[in-house]
């Protein structure tokens, strides 16, 4: 009989013993040698492979393959052919930069599954030929006898056979914020979350408490952490928006540069021109319109943003994420750890008829107050280590420090009423009581589920004694408090004359008194509310997505206003029997998902891409890599995340806080909007160059310019304030639009047609200058178009600085880069007029006084045309989206 072990998930619903039958292993025995090497040859090792990896020349030539790059690099060759070798130069090292930058990012999905390696247990306890013993966990083979216990790591998937008080962490692969207690039972509900599969450990869970005795039944790759180690190798990531639109423009401009400049060649030769000149000047226009520092930009952008980013505590793990944020229009949140504090907390106390918050103190609390604090403390396993933390399960933990908040020192009470005897929590009678002395008599604490315990009670407490107990009523309060969100636990107590001999449930745990419920959460961040309250500003729209029970995840999301009382949430068993379809129609109107398993967070997050959404996900659990790896942006956890969700982020929160996203959302913004800026300022450039060029001759001039003067204007003109844009700060109100629709154009809001009559009115402007100068007599009219293009660009990147404030609302020194560039560009531009040396080189004649003020002249007409167009937008007036 072959154990085809791969394909069965359905261990959950088995017997132990058939469980044991299916895998051929007795559990006194555990497996021969034999039968251990002939599935170890089966079925591999237990480890989490890694997927065929890229050398690392195969990572930097595949850089190459982006579109904008390959016109680049024919860019660059042309410059070289047509003797200039300086843009040759220029072009190859922007474009090596970029590919060195890209190539590095593909170490990404690499780490994150080294992350999931590391997981995993070095050792486990096993039983093989009637002996127990340790052996390197990877050599577990289906069907093997493991035993787990406090502290340790489970090697692999178990079904459990045996346990006494097990509790499991799977926070980390489920979202479940509290341990998990175990049990050995058939499990009759089907398509149940790995959260609610309790009969079962999972390979990378922790052991909080107790211990157990499971057999293997999937390894490696087929266990629940290698299908997400598979998810991760699977997804290849998405193109963030810029990437798609740079991909769009590159492609658009390329074909629009060829046609216009192959027109240039023909009209030149049709006037008359010289074949060589006209070639040079078609060939030069033609590198001259490819902005060649649009790359640089975009680096240098990025990389200041994430510079600041990292400044506010956020961790770019990619560059192309830090603009992603701007497009952003879902933030898919992980409750657990990121809405949440991933702690639990006592929250509520209610007895007698009352709520408090907090413990009353022991200094003044009324006696029935007093018995339920001395029970939080003495019914308790945790304890207080030497560096003043405390260890044990986590709710005992809450227990313990709402107790001790209060003035219930465990040890101060233990040396008064000690503990000398106890029925430990078991899965079956759910509770946990303990019997101590307390002067000449005995008194019992037991804590444990409402129900459980409400039916041993007979009476409760109240300020004057004893009183009569209506039950149904405690229930509803107890299922009030569950409904918001509390995991709840009820106390009794009782007294005795004396130590039973039998230390049995039937006489501890009958006839007991009612104290109270206390109800634990794992409470949302502090800021968690105002972050969400922002998002919403922001156009952006917040959804929880976690592992935790539908209750729970409602209360949290209504606490930090994701929903409103009353909106549904869609579990991960609704989740199952959603078609395609219907999962679509789901996905645009439900904000809360509890009960999901990895594989369904992934839908989750396609079924918004599918309807044209950009979704961000957020993390810190292993269950969480796989979606934050297929969002657009993968947002990690830093402090309390794992290592296998940072690895598969595209950013990281060094401080765990929900709203240094939406400080990254504004920079992202604001790094879109600069490089527009970018595209704007330079095509609206090189569009005047060629206007100026195309339209010369129909007014029967010669040809304005020179390759040379081409050639400079792109270098110096184009390059220094155009990095220098990069530096410009965040427009007024830019949380308080809307996301940019993915869609959308980058040469969307009037972008197209500001680059269309700014670089005729610059053209134009500088065709002026020529007949002015030609008509005149004036030997170097030549120089006169040079400098008013030159100036005219450089009055246009002022203008530019916002798209909608004036320049003098601005200020002129509010980036000085940019300033700095502008006074540096006419310089520069200034020496190749006037120094002679370098007339030689470019063509140049000096001008007079008068010329050069004309020159001014024509160029602050470009800066006033823009200030009017800007002032037309304020008011609505054109480009009204």
């Amino acid at each position: 009989m072959e154990i085809e072990y791969t394909e069965q998930r359905d261990w959950p619903w088995l017997s132990t013993e058939e469980t044991l039958t299916r895998l051929e292993v007795n559990a006194e025995q555990g497996l021969s040698g034999d039968a251990v090497s002939q599935r170890l040859d089966r079925y591999g090792l237990n480890e989490i492979e890694e997927s065929a990896k890229r050398g690392a020349v195969q990572m930097f030539l595949g850089q190459f393959a982006d579109f904008m790059i390959f016109v680049l690099i024919v860019a660059a060759v042309v410059s070289g052919v047509v003797g200039e070798p300086q843009d040759t130069i220029a072009i190859m090292v922007i474009v090596l930069l970029n590919a060195s930058i890209g190539a590095v990012q593909e170490y990404r999905a690499e780490k994150a599954v080294a992350a999931l390696r590391e997981m995993t247990a070095p050792e486990a306890r096993v039983r093989r030929d009637g002996t127990s013993g340790e052996v390197v966990a990877t050599n577990l083979v289906p069907g093997d006898i493991v035993q787990i216990e406090s502290g340790g790591i489970v090697p692999a998937d178990l079904r459990l056979l045996e346990i006494s008080e097990l509790k499991l962490d799977e926070s980390a692969l489920t979202g479940e914020s509290h341990a998990v207690d175990k049990h050995i039972e058939v499990l009759s509900e089907k398509d149940l979350p790995l959260g609610d599969q309790r009969n079962m450990a999972f390979k990378g869970t922790m052991v909080t408490s107790g211990r157990g005795l499971g057999v293997v039944v999937a390894t490696g790759m087929s266990t629940e952490l290698g299908r997400v180690a598979a998810l991760l190798q699977k997804d290849e990531g998405q193109k963030t928006p810029l990437q798609l639109r740079l991909t769009h423009f590159g492609q658009r401009l390329a074909i629009a540069v060829l046609v216009i400049c192959a027109l240039i060649f023909v009209f030149g030769l049709l006037r008359g021109e010289p074949v060589t000149l006209m070639f040079l000047t078609a060939v030069t226009l033609a590198v001259a319109a490819i902005p060649e520092a649009l790359p640089a930009v975009v680096t240098v952008s990025l990389a200041v943003g994430a510079h600041k980013m990292a400044a506010r505590n956020a961790l770019i793990r990619r560059l192309p994420a830090v603009e992603t944020l701007g497009s952003v229009t879902y933030i898919c949140a992980d409750k657990t750890g990121t809405l949440t504090q991933n702690k639990m907390t006592v929250g509520v106390l209610a007895m007698d008829d009352a709520q408090e918050s907090v413990l009353p103190s022991e200094d003044t609390a009324e006696i029935h107050w007093r018995l339920l604090g001395q029970a939080l403390a003495l019914n308790n396993d945790a304890k207080r280590q030497q560096n003043d933390n405390v260890s044990g399960d986590p709710t005992e933990v809450a227990l313990y420090t709402a107790a001790h908040s209060a003035g219930y020192d465990k040890k101060t009470l233990e040396k008064a009423m000690p503990r000398v005897a106890e029925l430990p929590f078991d899965a079956e009678r759910r509770c946990m009581t303990t019997v101590h002395q307390h002067g000449n008599e005995v008194i019992t604490f037991s804590k444990g589920a409402p129900e459980r315990i409400l039916s041993m009670c007979v009476d409760r407490i109240s300020n004057t004694g004893p009183a009569a107990l209506n039950i149904d009523v405690l229930r509803h309060e107890a299922d009030s408090l569950a409904e918001e969100g509390y995991r709840v636990l009820a106390f009794a107590t009782r007294s005795l004359e004396n130590v039973p001999t039998d230390i049995v449930p039937q006489i501890l745990e009958d006839g007991l008194t009612f104290l109270g419920f206390v109800g634990l959460i794992d409470p949302p961040r502090s800021e968690a509310a105002e972050s969400v309250r922002l998002c919403s500003f922001a156009g952006i729209t917040p959804v929880m997505i976690t592992g935790d029970h539908a209750g729970t995840a409602r209360a949290i999301a209504i606490r930090i206003g994701i929903i409103k009382d009353g909106a549904s949430v869609l579990t991960g068993s609704e989740l199952v029997q959603r078609s395609p379809e219907q999962l679509a129609d789901d996905v645009g109107k439900t904000q809360v998902y509890a009960r999901v398993d990895p594989e369904q967070k992934i839908k989750i997050v396609e079924g918004l891409q599918g309807q044209g959404e950009f979704v961000a996900m957020t993390g810190d659990g292993v269950n969480d890599a796989p979606a934050l790896k297929r969002a657009e942006i993968g947002v990690a956890m830093g402090q309390k995340g794992t290592d296998v969700a940072r690895e598969a982020a595209d950013m990281v929160l060094l401080d765990d806080n929900f709203a240094t996203i939406v400080s990254a959302v504004a920079e992202g913004r604001r790094i879109f909007d600069n490089i527009r800026k970018f595209i704007k300022y330079t095509m609206t450039s090189n569009a005047g160059e060629i206007w100026t060029i195309s339209l010369a001759p129909f007014f029967g001039l010669p040809l304005p310019l020179l390759p040379i003067h081409i050639l400079w204007i792109n270098l110096v003109t184009d390059g220094l304030p155009g990095l220098a844009l990069t530096a410009e700060p965040a427009e007024r109100g830019v949380m308080a639009r809307p996301p940019r629709p993915p869609e959308e154009s980058i040469f969307a809001n009037g972008m197209w047609q500001h680059m269309i009559w700014v670089g005729l009115l610059i053209g134009g402007l500088s065709i002026l200058s020529q007949a002015w100068a030609y008509h005149s007599g004036t030997a170097h009219w030549q120089t006169m178009v040079f400098t008013v293009l030159t100036l005219a660009q450089l009055a246009h990147v002022l203008a530019i600085r916002s798209e909608r404030e004036s320049l003098i609302t601005l200020g002129f020194t509010t980036n000085w880069p940019l300033l700095g560039a502008v006074v540096l560009t006419v310089g520069l531009q200034m020496a190749v007029i006037y120094v002679p040396f370098l007339q030689g080189i470019f063509k140049t004649a000096p001008l007079s006084g008068l010329e050069l003020l004309i020159c001014f002249a024509l160029a602050a007409v470009v800066f006033v045309a823009v200030e009017i167009e800007k002032w037309l937008i304020r008011r609505g007036h054109i480009y009204r989206t």
